[in-house]
């Protein structure tokens, strides 16, 4: 189990370097990304099978605390409607889980189809959608497919090779660096709505200590 404390979340910020790094990541990420579908000729606007919509798990406890950090900083009507909806789909996951097929629920900071915290998302979001490769140590190359609207829109072209890989290298470093730096241990293993649900009421009651 991950053992960051509520004062953690509430006093420390991501120490500068860390949070640089990432972002040179997540840009790194999003340039290669925008060169693929620029070659595919890939859009995914105005798409019915919405990529919020799928269960992401997310790893890292670097995404996580600048993901909370975001959302700690959005209008208290938008954190009281996100907490709400990460509430919801929490209490649906078990259910879905259990069912068969793929489970289907929106992420709580889809609003109106447009991301509340959208420079802010995690590196699966920013990767999905699109062919990839990883290479994983001592094991065959694995190769991923693209999301139903790209082999719908593009699935005829030829695969421009987009290699995952240098990003969850760089990305795992990064997260072991910022571990030790911070005395955290434990595995995370989270969706965007359980990560609000799990601080929703911590930032919401400080708040309202704060104004009364």
């Amino acid at each position: 189990m991950l053992n960051i404390k509520k004062s953690l979340m509430d006093d420390s910020q991501i120490p500068g370097p860390y949070l640089e790094h990432l972002k040179d990541i997540y840009a790194d990420m999003d340039r290669a990304y925008t060169r693929a579908t620029v070659y595919y000729g890939f859009g995914c606007r105005g798409c019915l099978d919405s990529c919020c919509r799928t269960l992401f798990y997310h790893h890292t406890v670097l995404e996580y605390l600048y993901l909370i950090k975001g959302w700690a900083g959005l209008t208290q009507e938008q954190q009281l409607e996100t907490a709400g909806l990460a509430v919801s789909v929490c209490r649906q996951m078990p259910a879905a889980l259990a069912g068969h097929g793929p489970v289907r629920l929106m992420c709580p900071l889809n609003l109106d189809g447009l991301c509340l915290l959208y420079s802010r998302r995690p590196m699966i979001c920013r990767l999905h959608g699109i062919p990839h490769e990883l290479h994983a140590p001592g094991q065959p190359v694995h190769h991923g497919t693209g999301c139903d609207a790209f082999t719908a829109q593009c699935g005829a072209k030829e695969y421009f090779r987009f290699d995952r890989t240098p990003y969850y290298v760089r990305m795992a470093r990064l997260e072991k660096d910022l571990r030790k730096s911070m005395g955290i241990s434990g595995k995370l293993k989270m969706t965007v709505a359980q990560m609000i649900n799990e601080n929703a009421r911590f930032y919401l009651a400080k708040r309202d200590a704060v104004t009364e």
